[in-house]
């Protein structure tokens, strides 16, 4: 009977210090066999990283939403990443549209090998807007972290600066896209790519710029 007690006790315990959280990220599965899930523990770190350095409620558990799926509504912000073929059917398109309309944000990470395939998805999910160049200027370069240069680059490949690509409607900037950096790599746990420390605090902290961004209602 004590030994029930004292495991009762226990896990009152740690159910008591279980951390409450507010929100949660989701990372994007899209058809067309690119590698969606090539960067597992990238969230994870990241949400990890705001929670210490920003003070948020970030679940560090993130989901994994279908691009065509209603629980795309459930969260603030997605993820999307991958080396390869990405096709967007009009179903699809029609309801990440509508998530993207409605506040939702989406963040599109090249990592290596994507973009000759994401560009013409892109036009057919926005037939009426461009893709726009994000200037180093933009606020979400400057806090919490400074980034005057813009966007950091984390894996070289083919030695081309990074860039940022911005989709806006109404002004608001609902889609993201970054090139030429492997931003998400710098994310994964350390031992994965072996990047030096100073390279992935680079990365973690213009994730931080970025979700801080988003969350906060895209206020500068």
């Amino acid at each position: 009977m004590k030994k029930w007690i004292a495991l009762i006790m226990i896990g009152l315990c740690l159910s008591a210090k279980a951390p409450e959280y507010h929100l949660k990220l989701a990372l994007v599965k899209y058809n067309g066999g690119g590698d969606w899930y090539a960067n597992p523990s990238a969230l994870k770190n990241l949400a990890s990283f705001c929670n210490q350095e920003l003070n948020t409620s970030i679940n560090p558990e993130y989901a994994t939403v279908e691009v065509g799926s209603p629980d795309i509504f459930n969260y603030p912000f997605l993820h999307m990443t991958g080396h390869g073929n990405v096709i967007i059917n009009e179903q699809e398109a029609q309801n990440l549209r509508s998530y993207l309309f409605a506040g939702g944000f989406l963040h599109i990470d090249d990592n290596y090998g994507m973009d000759k395939y994401i560009r013409p998805e892109l036009k057919k999910l926005f037939p009426n807007k461009q893709l726009e160049p994000l200037p180093t200027s933009h606020p979400i370069f400057k806090k919490p972290f400074s980034f005057p240069q813009g966007l950091p680059k984390i894996h070289e490949h083919d030695q081309k600066p990074p860039e940022s690509w911005v989709i806006r409607d109404q002004g608001r900037i609902i889609l993201l896209y970054t090139f030429e950096s492997d931003l998400s790599d710098g994310w994964e746990d350390p031992e994965v790519h072996n990047d030096p420390v100073e390279v992935r605090l680079k990365a973690l902290q213009m994730g931080a710029n970025l979700l801080q961004y988003v969350l906060n209602g895209q206020n500068e």
